[in-house]
């Protein structure tokens, strides 16, 4: 099924531009797929992860948190707490439209944001992370030798990360020393999902270590080898969006068939019983075709026998 926009209200009341992958039959479940720190919801790891869930028949909501620059949001200063808020946004928004949320995803900064904003939803059956940072702190080695003395004076900084700027605020840095992620994960008492490469030159492998020991059980961690923390490599993408989409799969409930129900319809014969079959076939099918026959055939049988027929118990099916 082809996906369309999906624009909400984030936390703080400015619009947010989202892009919705529904699946092509009736949805086993919804996921958020939260970005990294100087993505978007088009970034290949957005994209490559929530096309393979939903082909795995799980729905993925991919959005631009605000302060991106992107879509919605724009000029607004970039913040944790609000990403976080905007994530619970995100899940209001599609339960009000009937497409509740029961998987979060995070790639790198987004993965934080998406174990502490698990805490509060109740919905959220399972959590995965993917390149995820284990403090905040860290994010701070992002930001040029004069940006924090700007901050801490001026109250914000435009700072440039990945060659783009961002408005950050005073509150950022609060954020970043009043929240602990260690024990937002140990609180969180849901399944979790830790993807980390070990040559990962952003966020070292030692964060992955540090959420998965903190995690409480049913926990995974699954190695992604030699991929770089972005995922730019189209083939790592793939195979992270594989091992979530399998993983997933085993706390979200089966796949639903979409086909209508068929009630077996009593006295009909095929027509393809009328085409000159053999006596033997002909009086094979009257058995078959009998509606006080005891025993149903289970799969389909050769082009003469009906799929849903009647079998006498001396006749077993084809």
């Amino acid at each position: 099924m082809a996906g369309r926009s999906f624009t909400f209200v984030s936390g703080a009341g400015s619009p947010l531009s989202g892009h919705l992958e529904p699946p092509e039959g009736t949805p086993r479940g919804w996921a958020i797929f939260a970005h990294c720190f100087t993505c978007g919801k088009d970034s290949r790891a957005a994209v490559h992860i929530s096309r393979a869930l939903s082909r795995a028949g799980i729905g993925v909501l991919r959005f631009d948190f605000a302060g991106t620059g992107i879509g919605g949001g724009t000029g607004e200063p970039v913040n944790f707490a609000s990403d976080v808020e905007d994530l619970r946004a995100a899940a209001n928004a599609m339960a009000a439209a009937g497409m509740s949320p029961s998987l979060l995803v995070g790639h790198s900064l987004g993965g934080t944001a998406a174990i502490v904003a698990a805490a509060d939803m109740p919905d959220i059956a399972a959590v995965a992370t993917i390149g995820a940072p284990a403090d905040l702190q860290h994010i701070l080695r992002l930001f040029g030798p004069n940006d924090l003395d700007t901050i801490a004076s001026e109250g914000e900084a435009s700072v440039e990360i990945a060659g783009r700027p961002f408005l950050i605020r005073r509150g950022f840095l609060e954020a970043v020393e009043g929240i602990d992620v260690e024990k937002a994960i140990a609180s969180l008492r849901r399944p979790v999902l830790v993807m980390h490469s070990p040559l990962d030159q952003v966020v070292g492998i030692d964060h992955a270590s540090r959420i998965f020991v903190a995690s409480r059980h049913p926990k995974s961690f699954i190695s992604l080898d030699n991929a770089d923390h972005l995922l730019t490599d189209v083939a790592d993408a793939n195979y992270a969006a594989a091992m979530v989409a399998v993983w997933a799969s085993r706390f979200l409930p089966p796949l639903s068939a979409d086909l209508p129900q068929v009630e077996v319809a009593e006295g009909v014969v095929s027509p393809k019983l009328l085409q000159g079959r053999s006596s033997s076939r002909s009086a094979a099918a009257s058995t078959l075709c009998s509606p006080t026959s005891q025993h149903r055939s289970v799969a389909s049988g050769p082009d003469y026998l009906p799929t849903n027929s009647y079998l006498p118990a001396s006749q077993p099916a084809r």
